[in-house]
Formats: structure tokens, sequence, C-alpha cells
């Protein structure tokens, strides 16, 4: 199978995500995520069944409600929260509170998206074996300008191990070994570190002197909703 996506919206939506710093799929969530609250609150604010959804999971979650505070549209906000408002009403009176039916609809679609991205990754070939159809294609092999981004977040490159049927030896390569590095560095970091160790500590480069920081992106990534 030769992998080559012509005009795909999720390959270019990923070539611009690694022209970023950050883990790209994360890029794309923020952006994505952005879209789909403004979108929800200007076309589905009338729509019974989302709100019927959104009243189920008991609103946003903390995170994604916290997002809700800088967008403009403040009619839409407060009726969807005065839906989940009325019915902890409810629950409060019967004190009994009710178990949700739904997630977080901004959950969910976070879900969605991360599946179908690292699904769509996991299937791209060895840059070597994936070619393009047409000879004056400018289309590059997605193995070719991943490899060239800061790679997948920890949390993103575990479930898509969880998602794909077999990580192809290009992308388990990148990822692995850039966390091997990155494990490495921060046990020379802890190392020199040590009382006495200053003159080693002051060896390390700028980055290794704050790998912590990079260590914490990692593990945690950067989705801000």
């Amino acid at each position: 199978m030769v992998f080559m996506v012509d005009k795909h919206v999720n390959f270019f939506a990923l070539q611009k995500a690694c022209e970023k710093p950050g883990c790209p799929l994360c890029t794309i969530i923020n952006e994505r995520i952005d879209r789909y609250i403004d979108g929800m609150l200007f076309e589905h604010i009338s729509d019974r069944t989302f709100r019927a959804q959104y009243r189920a999971a008991g609103g946003f979650c903390n995170r994604h409600a916290e997002a809700l505070l800088s967008y403009r549209d403040g009619l839409a906000v407060a009726i969807l929260g005065r839906d989940t408002l009325q019915d902890y009403l409810a629950d409060f009176k019967k004190k009994k509170i009710r178990k949700r039916k739904e997630i977080c609809p901004a959950c969910a679609e976070q879900l969605r998206i991360e599946k179908e991205f690292l699904t769509f990754i996991a299937e791209a070939e060895d840059s070597k074996k994936a070619k393009t159809e047409a000879a004056d294609s400018e289309d590059i092999p997605l193995p070719e300008f991943f490899v060239k981004s800061q790679g997948l977040c920890i949390q993103h490159y575990a479930k898509l191990i969880t998602y794909a049927k077999k990580v192809p030896k290009w992308l388990k390569e990148f990822q692995e070994n850039r966390f091997k590095a990155l494990e490495e560095r921060t046990s020379r970091f802890i190392e020199f570190s040590a009382w006495g160790r200053q003159q080693d500590f002051e060896s390390l480069s700028p980055a290794d002197k704050i790998v912590w920081k990079e260590l914490a992106a990692a593990l945690r990534g950067n989705v801000s909703h």
C-alpha cells in the first residue's frame, strides 16, 4: 500500500501543525475544539437534540466550561447554563443527585478527533515507500515532515498504541527514541543538580538546564481546553 494523501484535510492539518512547537495533535485539538465550542454556541443553541445531550452531561467539564468565559455569546452560555442549573436545583430539592448519562460534549468531540488523527498517523508508511502518484505533485509523505516536528506527547502516543493495530516502524523509532533521549537528559539533570555538582550543572546546555519543563510538557501535552 502506497501512502500518499492528495488534498486530504487531515494530511494538510497535520502538515501545518507539525510546523508549530509542541505535540501536533495537541495543536490540532486546541484549534478544533475552539471552533467546535464557537460553532456550538452559534449554531446548536436552538438544537433540541444537542441541548438534551448537553443537559444529560451536566454541561461541560470544568476544563471546557472555563473556555466559555472567553466567548462573547453570553446569551447562548446563559441558556445552556440555566438548563444545567435547573437540573441541579431539582436534584437539591429531591436530595438526590442524578447520574449523568453523557460525557462532556467537548470531551466527546476531543476523543473523536484524537482517534481519527491517531489512526490516520498510524497508517502512514515509511517515507522511502511513500511515493506520489502525480509526477508534478508538491506533496511530501507524512513521515517526512512529521519527524521534523516535536512529535506526539506521551499521552497521545500512548493512545495511538491502543488505537492502532500496528505501530509503523518509522513512528515507533521516532517517538520512542525521543522519549528515551528525554529520559537520559532528565536523569543527567537530576544527577548534576546534586550538592557539589555545580560545575557539572553549569556544563549543561541551556535547554538541558530546564529539561524538567520539557518533561512536564511531554507528559501532559499542551491541550489548552
